[in-house]
């Protein structure tokens, strides 16, 4: 997914059930773990110290942990959805770890589309299921909740209160 497949004003009619979300792959760095570990302020070892991670843990190498998973996650669905998308839920089942040296790919799909309930808000909702590989296996897949503007005009952002109902 580079900048250019980034669709800056994503409408309700726009999104079609079934329809695949655009790719987005990235290689993982030793600094992708590190910084994401270090973000989140996880200070486990296993995200970053090699020798940790390889002799007390059993692991290849160090791992991405979970709140950096969680962050690529929102920003794969952000990046679909343009400034105007604003995730409702978001839940993922971890299955295998992400290693320096992989390439991680995002795939999406639509799964279903709910209409805006009332006039007052102009926003409805998508559900979308996603998968995160790296290689052949499946590392994490997860499913999201994800407020749409039915109008140019309407903004999931400006919702507050008993209007948002994720």
């Amino acid at each position: 997914m580079s900048a250019s497949s980034i669709t800056p004003h994503l409408l309700l009619e726009d999104i079609v059930v079934g329809s695949l979300l655009p790719e987005l792959t990235k290689e993982v760095e030793p600094v992708t773990v590190v910084l994401g570990a270090m973000a989140s302020r996880d200070w486990r070892p296993q995200h970053h110290d090699y020798k940790f991670a390889t002799e007390n843990n059993g692991l290849e190498n160090i791992i991405m942990n979970t709140p950096n998973l969680a962050a690529w996650f929102e920003r794969y669905l952000t990046d679909w959805t343009g400034p105007k998308g604003r995730l409702g839920r978001i839940k993922f089942r971890m299955k295998d770890s992400i290693y320096p040296g992989e390439i991680m790919r995002f795939l999406g799909t639509v799964e279903s589309v709910e209409p805006a309930q009332d006039a007052k808000s102009r926003v409805g909702w998508v559900a979308v299921s996603t998968e995160l590989h790296s290689g052949e296996k499946l590392c994490v897949s997860c499913e999201a909740r994800i407020a749409i503007p039915a109008s140019p005009d309407a903004n999931p952002w400006s919702l507050r209160g008993e209007d948002w109902r994720p």
